[in-house]
């Protein structure tokens, strides 16, 4: 063992991650959470369920969250 070793807790403290992990997890999370959002407007006969509506509230909510937590 050397004086290098910090352990798992140091080592996860200091790293920032690989943005494109996060960037992967907001676009599938955004979607699925668009699909849900359409959906259940959907059933209440507010908007039409079709591709469109949910990509668009998925980009909605991507932007929305991408903005919010790189500020």
């Amino acid at each position: 063992m050397s004086a290098d070793d910090g352990g798992f807790g140091e080592g996860v403290a200091t790293s920032d991650g690989d943005p494109r992990v996060l960037l992967g997890l907001n676009a599938v999370l955004s979607t699925l959470f668009g699909w849900t959002l359409i959906g259940g407007l959907s059933f209440l006969d507010v908007v039409a369920f079709s591709i469109i509506n949910v990509a668009t509230a998925a980009i909605i909510v991507f932007t929305l969250t991408y903005a919010v937590t790189m500020t």
